[in-house]
């Protein structure tokens, strides 16, 4: 029986000794490794480091966990700590490979005050209008990483935290909108599971906007959102949903139905469901029966 692979971990790929330099970060061009290996880097990962891959021109299929992505446009690619990853290149494709020790993150961490959430996901960002800026940043490092001028880890750091500055830039509005986004759906989650214990009460309106925390007219712009209505109308909607089940599946009377869905009196909740329904309750009954027959 053979033995299951593994995907092996390096520093840097193919090097089982440690980085070149004393340095928390490696910088070198797509060109300088892939072309040793065909320009196929096979998936492994990286234990203690993120790696940044910029595409600047060229064709890239990226393996992330997985998964492939074709990519033709300058853009960077994110790689988290143990994410499983590799790269295909088309023979000349230009661009860079960034590797970033984790505990340098960590350093930038604290001076951004925060978690660089951006480098905790594998995605890609797209360069757009920015590319010559980001060309410019990694060309930069490049050449400054290869060279042993004066102050060169005050520059390095001052060009990574640059680039770490811009990515989190673009990463923050997806992630502020991300966030909205799920705040509102779990409002709405929460309105439902209030309906759905209290409909029959005929709980105020203002005493259901308390409990999700918003007030009444954040509520029902919220429900005119999501379910084209405001937050009166779903809660009617919910009571008529209940009794149209009731009328068609249960041999209820109308006025113990309407006591059973807690309206004052039966002529009042045939009212209310003539509005909604264009028809009394008896009427409806006689016609969904006509269905079940």
């Amino acid at each position: 029986m053979q033995a299951a692979k593994t995907v092996p971990v390096f520093k840097l790929y193919g090097e089982d000794r440690g980085w070149p330099t004393p340095d928390l970060l490696h910088c070198e061009s797509i060109l300088q490794r892939s072309r040793l290996y065909e320009w196929h880097i096979r998936v492994h990962q990286h234990a203690e480091l993120v790696q940044l891959l910029y595409l600047h021109k060229g064709r890239a299929e990226i393996e992330i966990e997985g998964a492939t992505t074709v990519m033709t446009e300058a853009c960077i690619q994110v790689v988290p700590a143990l994410c499983i990853h590799g790269f295909r290149f088309s023979p000349g494709t230009e661009g860079y490979v960034l590797s970033l020790a984790l505990p340098l993150l960590r350093r930038f961490e604290n001076q951004f005050g925060r978690q660089l959430d951006v480098l905790g996901q594998p995605q890609c960002v797209s360069v757009k209008e920015s590319r010559g800026h980001i060309r410019a940043l990694f060309t930069a490092l490049r050449e400054e990483y290869s060279e042993d001028h004066d102050a060169r880890e005050m520059m390095l750091h001052s060009l990574l935290g640059a680039l770490l500055v811009w990515l989190n830039r673009q990463y923050l509005p997806a992630r502020i909108a991300e966030d909205k986004a799920e705040r509102k759906r779990s409002v709405m989650r929460h309105f439902s599971r209030l309906i759905e214990s209290h409909y029959r009460e005929h709980m105020p309106l203002i005493e259901y906007s308390r409990l999700v925390g918003l007030s009444a007219t954040h509520l029902n712009y919220l429900c005119r959102e999501f379910y084209g209505c405001s937050a009166l109308g779903v809660l009617h909607q919910r009571l008529m949903l209940e009794a149209r089940r009731n009328l068609q599946y249960t041999s209820m009377t109308i006025a113990q139905l309407s006591d059973y869905l807690g309206f004052t009196d039966a002529a009042y909740f045939s009212r209310f469901f003539r509005r909604y329904n264009g028809e009394s309750p008896k009427a409806f009954r006689e016609g969904a029966n006509k269905f079940l027959i």
